[in-house]
């Protein structure tokens, strides 16, 4: 139980990589507030962990609304009086091509991936307690590391977390608190899913040979699984990683070595 008697917050935390950071973290003695803005997928989790006697506290919020943010983290202050882990993981993608008129899929996106982080990073800081081995872990993506065509919003938030990530762990150094920033690859989750269909339908091939092409680009020839994530989630946010900060860590199977 090497997070006793820590309080995390994850947010996106109802599905995917940050249902997984959630099971693992609470499974480790941590008290979980789960963050979504989709109430189905919090209810479902936040129910799963209390079925197992884990501290679970949900909390509907939509990271974009400072407001949102401002009384969830209330909330959590509220119930448990702190702070002590952070991870940023709500996050969507999607296709956004430079010559499509529509604007939109690049400002949700942005906002969601970017300003959202930046939005709960700053409210959370507040509340995190100086000398007491605070950690904010923001998953990126190995897309925040090269480029992909047709993605340019997507590119572009995970590039901007990397660079977040570095400035603040410089920032808050002093405070013994860590800031790093996870790049998984291709993880088996809804969001891959989705995103290899409409990949394949953007490049015109049939989703069975998109997603052959994309496990034949990755060295170890699979997909990573989120439980895989959450345990370099884990790693990071224990003492056993105390002396990581400032760094974009790739989770992807050798996909890439930058």
């Amino acid at each position: 139980m090497i997070l006793a008697g820590k309080v995390a917050m994850v947010t996106g935390g109802g599905t995917g990589i940050g249902k997984a950071v959630s099971q693992v973290l609470a499974k480790n003695g941590a008290r979980v507030a789960l963050a979504s803005r989709n109430p189905s997928h919090l209810e479902a989790t936040a129910e799963e962990l209390k079925a197992l006697d884990h501290s679970v506290l949900p909390i509907q919020l939509d990271v974009r609304r400072k407001k949102e943010v401002q009384n969830g983290v209330a909330r959590i202050l509220e119930n448990w009086g702190s702070i002590d882990i952070l991870v940023n993981n709500a996050g969507i993608s999607g296709l956004n091509r430079i010559d499509d008129e529509d604007d939109s899929r690049w400002y949700d996106i942005l906002e969601t991936n970017l300003t959202g982080m930046y939005l709960i990073t700053k409210e959370v800081l507040k509340a995190m307690r100086d000398d007491s081995s605070g950690r904010v872990i923001n998953i990126s993506s190995v897309l925040g590391k090269f480029g992909v065509p047709g993605y340019t919003a997507y590119c572009a938030s995970k590039h901007g977390v990397v660079g977040f990530t570095r400035a603040l762990a410089l920032e808050v150094v002093k405070r013994s608190i860590t800031v790093n920033a996870i790049c998984p690859g291709w993880v088996d989750t809804e969001m891959a899913r989705s995103g290899i269909r409409e990949s394949a339908a953007y490049q015109g091939i049939t989703v069975e040979e998109f997603k052959r092409q994309a496990i034949e680009a990755v060295p170890i020839k699979r997909f990573n699984e989120a439980e895989e994530v959450a345990h370099l989630v884990l790693y990071l946010a224990s003492d056993k990683g105390r002396g990581i900060t400032g760094q974009a860590i790739n989770i992807c199977g050798g996909q890439t070595m930058v």
